[in-house]
């Protein structure tokens, strides 16, 4: 729970048909200035504002919304939808936000049904980066923004951010001069003809959730996009087109059976490709400890072109090994089908992500089904439809999830270097000569391992780059004892002058949750802990309610309470006449956040049911 401060302005328009709302928020987190998280989203704002005051009116209204305690709990958003006459009647929201410093602006969230503004968003943007296969691994995610509670409300609309340099975000390196200037311009841009482009449209039907979601992704002219409703008959196709080429490479000599080993064999670098990159990480966490607490090193880019080169040696390695065995047809087709059956089961489970299978499946199938004269431009062909469907996701999930995750962009390129086999069978000498067939592979080690140097040579830590630490302190006011902890597994150099063998502290102390942290001792500070009055308690019928008031000494950016009862169960509590929610209710217990208390109390009334009478204990914690 928050009290929280929105920033509300309306540009009116000259015939409304609804309302196109550009959300940022004010707030950064308590470890860092925010220049990307979001600064860079209300300057982005405040100048599209002044660049539509500059012109000629548009259509519809116009409302900003500077949204505040986004990072804390999304409170101000949850507010704006609760209690403001502007939010009753719903509209098209344009959401911008970060994941890191740098990087293409990327619409990764949608409302349902986005047919209709994906096709505005084509239209308009100058730098469209968008894919709906971004879209479908959103929505699965619970790393929710404030356009995830506007959506909740009746809202539609989009969400863009940026999400390359991770490493700086939601950091105290998270500053105006680390933030790209390119980056800044390219969401500007794009915010800026988006806001003319709705603001301008008929909203009667974008601010509704349409019929279907659209199927898109980037390419380097615009945006290619099709209606979902070609989903299933594209994963059909392509499961159509393999069973055809199948059966034509058996009239040209390949078997079924060699087909469905190929098929099973496919299988094989799909598992190790991945464990490949993971390996790569963790030599890199052995070589630099430091990046054990990273999700991403601060210069990460020779280290995602190693990772693809190991994908690269596994698939070719693989190839040469069996291609003598099972014959270059059995392995292209056998790849295909894995293609197709992929595509079907994200038709199933994730549709905007089915063209990522569907539409290499079947140019490799078509490129197969040529003629031997014409059979390398075919191949070449559908391998440049392979690159263009799946290498922009490769180079979209390294930013999004990190080295540290890189398993799944490894997955992603692994298929790009199926596709690509037929391409690259020049490459290979024909006839037995396993040897030569393996200097490919070989090749690509040594990049990798090429790859690997050059990235440790550069992204060396320096001022500039610190080596990142977690360190907190935790002060017990009532027995007088404080510890620094951390939540490093391996403290590093700094952290470990603070820290040592891990402890658990003797509370539920905020973000440490109870549990084992490298902890040492501190020097008690002169911090005076909350008040905390007990105004009511009271039985009744079996159940006991009990009033407190809890006053911050000094200012806080959170309190957090605790109530446990033993032998009891908490059923219901209110803070300042708020419902908590329920997720915040334990069988015995309540925790609740409150962000920004108000210079006044804080009041807390907490009844719970069960038989007899128990003792409560009570813990309290403020962090500043």
């Amino acid at each position: 729970m928050a009290r929280v401060r929105n920033v509300v302005a309306v540009l009116p328009g000259t015939d409304s048909t609804g309302r196109l709302f550009l959300v940022a928020h004010s707030d950064s987190v308590e470890t860092g200035p925010g220049a990307s998280g979001d600064a860079a989203g209300v300057a982005t704002l405040l100048e599209t504002v002044r660049a539509l005051t500059a012109g000629e009116p548009l259509r519809n209204d116009v409302v900003v919304l500077l949204t505040d305690a986004e990072e804390a709990c999304l409170c101000g958003a949850e507010a704006f939808t609760e209690s403001h006459p502007l939010a009753g009647e719903g509209g098209v929201v344009l959401n911008l936000g970060a994941r890191g410093t740098t990087g293409p602006p990327i619409t990764s969230e949608t409302s349902l049904g986005n047919a209709g503004l994906a096709e505005r968003y084509a239209a308009a943007v100058p730098h469209p980066v968008a894919t709906s296969f971004a879209v479908e691994v959103y929505r699965r995610l619970s790393d929710d923004t404030d356009l995830s509670v506007l959506l909740a409300d009746g809202f539609t609309g989009l969400d863009t951010a940026f999400i390359d340099g991770r490493a700086a975000y939601h950091t105290p390196q998270d500053t105006p001069s680390r933030l790209d200037r390119g980056t800044l311009q390219a969401l500007g841009d794009n915010t800026l003809a988006l806001a003319r482009e709705l603001g301008d449209a008929d909203l009667t039907d974008l601010a509704r959730p349409g019929d279907g979601d659209a199927t898109y992704f980037p390419l380097p002219t615009g945006l290619v996009r099709y209606p979902g409703s070609l989903v299933w008959p594209l994963a059909g196709a392509a499961v159509l087109g393999v069973v055809v080429l199948a059966v034509v490479d058996r009239r040209r000599g390949s078997s079924l059976p060699r087909t469905l080993l190929g098929t099973v064999a496919a299988l094989v670098p799909l598992a190790l490709a991945p464990l490949a990159v993971v390996g790569l990480w963790r030599v890199l966490v052995l070589v630099r400890p430091a990046y054990a607490s990273m999700t991403d090193p601060w210069r990460p880019g020779w280290f995602r072109l190693a990772a693809v080169a190991l994908v690269a040696v596994v698939v070719l390695a693989w190839y040469a090994l069996l291609r003598r065995r099972l014959g270059a047809a059995a392995l292209r087709t056998g790849a295909l089908v894995l293609l197709a059956a992929l595509a079907v089961v994200l038709a199933a489970l994730a549709p905007g992500g089915s063209y990522l299978a569907a539409l290499p499946a079947l140019a490799g199938v078509l490129a197969g089904l040529l003629p031997r004269p014409v059979h390398l431009l075919g191949a070449l062909a559908a391998g440049a439809v392979a690159v263009v469907v799946l290498a922009p996701a490769v180079a979209l999930l390294f930013p999004a999830l990190g080295l540290a995750g890189g398993a799944a962009p490894a997955v992603v390129a692994t298929l790009l270097a199926l596709a690509l086999l037929p391409a690259l069978e020049g490459l290979f000498p024909a006839g037995p000569a396993l040897l030569r067939a393996l200097a490919v592979p070989g090749a690509a080690v040594v990049l990798a391992v090429l790859l690997t140097a050059v990235g440790l040579a550069v992204d060396r830590f320096d001022q500039q780059h610190p080596v990142p630490s977690q360190l907190v302190y935790a002060l017990e006011a009532d027995t007088g004892e404080a510890w620094w902890a951390s939540t490093e597994e391996q403290p590093g150099e700094y952290t470990a002058r603070y820290v040592g063998t891990p402890r658990t502290l003797p509370h539920d102390y905020p973000h440490l949750g109870g549990r084992a942290v490298a902890a040492g001792p501190a020097e008690v500070a002169a911090l005076p802990a909350s008040a905390v009055e007990v105004l009511d308690d009271r039985s009744s019928g079996g159940q006991r309610t009990v009033t407190v008031r809890v006053t911050p000494q000094r200012d806080v950016r959170l309190v957090v309470l605790g109530l446990t009862a033993p032998g009891g169960t908490v059923s219901a509590a209110r803070l300042q006449a708020r419902d908590v929610p329920a997720d915040a209710l334990g069988e015995d217990r309540l925790a609740v956040t409150f962000h920004a208390p108000p210079p006044g109390a804080s009041r807390r009334r907490s009844p719970w049911t069960g038989t007899g009478r128990w003792p409560c204990g009570w813990s309290t914690a403020a962090t500043g």
